[in-house]
């Protein structure tokens, strides 16, 4: 495990350039948060209930963060995730690094971004091979690839029409970096993340094929649009004061949740509003994935 105490060798960071940092904020940035209670139109066959074993409860001193986490995407990375929430590791962890327009990073037991778990680094997961039966909704054809969602998450991915011509059927795919998606930091080396995380405050094409996403936030990106700025952030930080799997919480106080399921009709109908909406600068980030917490 490589542990280095200057912040200034990135280790274990994301490694956004500073260049990168100063971009023009992409028309999704200023896209609103999943909204937390149910849309005008909806119906009860327009939702989807998530697996609550696949649903990750922050409750920070700012608020509470649910994200959606997609084994299918990155199973060895969702799965260490598990395996840190269930031992109690993200506990008191602070948010160190946070850049608006950007990002907010968590998850290092030193609270500096020099520190991991006692487990191995993981081999990257920056693509995951796409079938037809991953119960991918199509956003956008691009003749040359396709944009859609599983899910919550908007991901990208070759044509379809190259699964008849590989040997497995499948075609490669990977998320897109909107708003909310959750994805390792790591070293410079891919196979470095190890239990930092990030979520997006805003969207951040650059990261796509080079970090490995593994959920998104469907509830509380307001949250994590809140949490105090600053690289590294100043005393006091910001917090995760408890972390868990929504399954693992007592019924009686486990929060009910529900997401509009892409396959649903209002969900078609609002790829189709924002398609019309933006044209030729459509991007998949724009279009709301609602969710209901009770």
């Amino acid at each position: 495990m490589i542990r280095n105490a200057l912040l200034a060798a990135a280790v274990l960071a994301i490694a956004a350039p500073q260049a990168a940092l100063a971009q023009k904020k992409s028309p999704a940035a200023a896209a609103a948060p999943p909204a937390s209670a149910a849309p005008a139109g909806t119906g009860a066959n327009d939702w989807r209930t998530p697996n609550p074993d696949d649903l990750l409860v922050i409750d920070t001193n700012k608020g509470r963060i649910i994200v959606e986490m997609l084994p299918e995407i990155a199973p060895a990375h969702a799965q260490r995730i598990k395996e840190l929430v269930r031992a109690g590791f993200y506990d008191g962890r602070a948010f160190f690094r946070v850049i608006d327009n950007f990002m907010a990073q968590t998850g290092d037991p030193q609270d500096n971004g020099t520190g991991g778990s006692d487990k191995p680094d993981l081999a990257q997961e920056f693509l995951f091979r796409l079938g037809g039966d991953a119960g991918f909704v199509q956003a956008a054809d691009q003749n040359v690839s396709q944009v859609g969602f599983i899910k919550s998450l908007p991901v990208m991915s070759q044509s379809p029409m190259l699964m008849a011509m590989t040997a497995d059927g499948k075609i490669s795919a990977w998320p897109l970096y909107c708003p909310g998606v959750a994805a390792m930091a790591r070293a410079e080396s891919p196979d470095s993340a190890n239990s930092q995380f990030f979520l997006m405050r805003h969207a951040y094409p650059s990261l796509e094929k080079r970090y490995t996403g593994w959920g998104r936030v469907i509830s509380g990106l307001d949250v994590v649009r809140a949490i105090k700025v600053g690289e590294p952030v100043a005393a006091p930080q910001d917090k995760m004061d408890k972390v868990r799997i929504l399954a693992d919480i007592p019924a009686a106080e486990r929060p009910k949740v529900r997401v509009i399921d892409p396959n649903s009709a209002w969900f078609k109908a609002e790829i189709e509003s924002v398609r019309n909406r933006m044209g030729a600068d459509f991007t998949a980030c724009e279009i709301r994935v609602p969710s209901e917490v009770k």
